[in-house]
């Protein structure tokens, strides 16, 4: 499609770009002041109406946008609402918060946009040279923001780290995608699978390249061995960043490894199943990834004080969860990832609110802090419990039917062995997840008592009754995630 007729299905995109200016140029004109000002009224309203405006996008069929650079179908769509809600409610708790300088809160909400609209590029990009770009304004904002802390050599220290190793990554990624055009001489992801499977004699070209790619994209979801950067720059970020790391940059990685992998590395075979080059067996290293990862990330959390880091080890272990969908090479471990991690954004974002709400009040992310907090804080201290739950998988909550559903999908494709990793891996969770439950209910703390913040609390509601009301009325986001699997060819 043209130019020009792309654009009446780049509405969400359009609409985070004018946001990020109109705030930009508000922050000329309006002084800012703690909580919310006009220039956060802006970013709020404009990523609002991105999120409500990606609804009217399921509606219209499946095209090739811009010539060919981007993709528009129900898996690009998805990943817009996913995006676009996630950083609603970071920029909302963020206006907030007071790990961030209310007097740069323009530029952070600015930068924030500008990072949602890298990702939903990312989501829709079906070239090289527009998947790497939009990595690039997604990476580069969050580098940026990763450093809007007050804590000074800590927060520096996550930042630089950041940056160093997401340099190291992308430009890792960048060669592999050279390679990739080197060898097929195309830069249009569905024309490198064509090239690939017309010329089988290059299989070992092709896993190294691929791995080059993975490498970007690993560090995204922090898949092991990509993962050193994570509990550093969770413990160190502020925490609004820290949320959003943990569940939107970890979207944009499934996103880029669902849309390149299963576009340029499988051949559909037209049953929701796809099949490889005949030499790479792709199912055995996403499962042995898989393994590596959610083990490496679980027992890493075990000996964790600080509850950052230990959310970053945790965030470390759905990785490998959601890389068994990966592994199935099936339509139904696709509609499997992006169920889970509908039910992730609801769980995760809970628990990393409570963090905040401590860390507004106290300035304390040990775990130790939240001895007792069942006490001083009764709302945070039952909605975090079930978080933690969730996070486990464990009934009545929505971490049970987004694990159960992933680990379904799994067994069908015949990793049974992958399945069994998983479930140990569970259990093994369940112990340090409930080591901060014993800490709050069962362990006597400070008695000074937590002051209510209204805002938070009502968002920290709002978001812990999805994870009660998903494990029973699922079924429309599993119908949706069912759908939003289809790709284009």
């Amino acid at each position: 499609m043209d130019n020009l007729s792309s654009l009446s299905y780049f509405i969400p995109e359009l609409t985070l770009t004018v946001t990020l200016l109109l705030v930009l140029c508000a922050d000329l004109l309006h002084r800012e002041q703690e909580g919310l000002d006009f220039p956060a009224w802006l970013a709020l309203v404009g990523i609002c109406v991105a999120f409500v405006a990606h609804f009217s996008l399921y509606s219209k069929p499946a095209v090739s946008l811009f010539e060919g650079m981007i993709a528009h179908d129900p898996f690009a769509v998805f990943f817009k609402g996913f995006f676009t809600f996630c950083t609603f409610i970071i920029a909302l708790l963020s206006i907030y918060s007071s790990e961030v300088f209310y007097y740069r809160k323009s530029e952070y909400l600015a930068i924030l946009s500008a990072i949602c609209l890298g990702m939903c590029l990312t989501a829709s990009s079906t070239n090289l040279i527009m998947l790497y770009l939009s990595i690039e304004l997604m990476s580069i904002g969050s580098y940026l923001v990763a450093g809007f802390g007050r804590r000074g050599g800590k927060t520096d220290e996550a930042a630089i780290k950041y940056v160093l190793f997401g340099a190291m990554s992308t430009g890792v990624m960048l060669f592999g995608m050279s390679i990739l055009y080197g060898l097929t001489g195309t830069m249009d992801i569905a024309g490198i699978r064509q090239v690939l499977f017309a010329n089988v004699s290059s299989e070992p070209v092709v896993l190294l390249s691929f791995l080059f790619v993975l490498v970007g994209a690993g560090y995204k979801i922090a898949a092991v061995p990509f993962h050193f950067w994570c509990p550093d720059v969770y413990e160190g970020a502020p925490t609004p960043v820290t949320a959003f790391l943990s569940v939107a940059s970890k979207g944009t990685g499934f996103a880029l490894l669902i849309r390149f992998f299963y576009r340029a590395m499988l051949q559909p075979t037209g049953e929701g199943t796809w099949s490889s080059l005949p030499a790479i067996d792709w199912m055995l290293l996403f499962a042995i990834l898989s393994a590596v990862t959610m083990t490496a990330g679980n027992l890493g959390a075990i000996p964790q004080r600080n509850i950052k880091r230990l959310l970053a080890y945790s965030a470390i272990a759905h990785a490998g969860y959601l890389l068994m969908g990966i592994a199935a090479l099936t339509s139904e471990g696709i509609a499997s990832i992006l169920f889970y991690l509908v039910m992730y954004l609801f769980t995760n974002l809970t628990a990393f609110l409570v963090v905040m709400i401590l860390v507004n009040r106290t300035g304390e992310d040990e775990i130790p802090s939240y001895c007792g907090l069942w006490q001083r804080a009764p709302l945070p201290a039952v909605v975090m419990a079930i978080a933690l739950i969730s996070l486990t998988g464990l009934p009545p909550t929505a971490g049970f039917v987004g694990k159960l559903y992933l680990f379904i999908a799994t067994w069908h494709s015949g990793l049974h062995w992958l399945v069994v990793v998983a479930v140990l891996n569970s259990v093994v969770s369940l112990y340090y997840y409930f080591r901060i439950v014993r800490a709050m209910f069962l362990e006597t703390g400070p008695d000074t008592a937590i002051s209510h913040q209204p805002v938070y609390e009502t968002v920290l509601v709002l978001l812990a009754a999805p994870i009660l009301l998903l494990m029973i009325f699922f079924g429309p986001v599993l119908r949706l995630a069912q759908y939003c699997a289809q790709m284009l060819p």
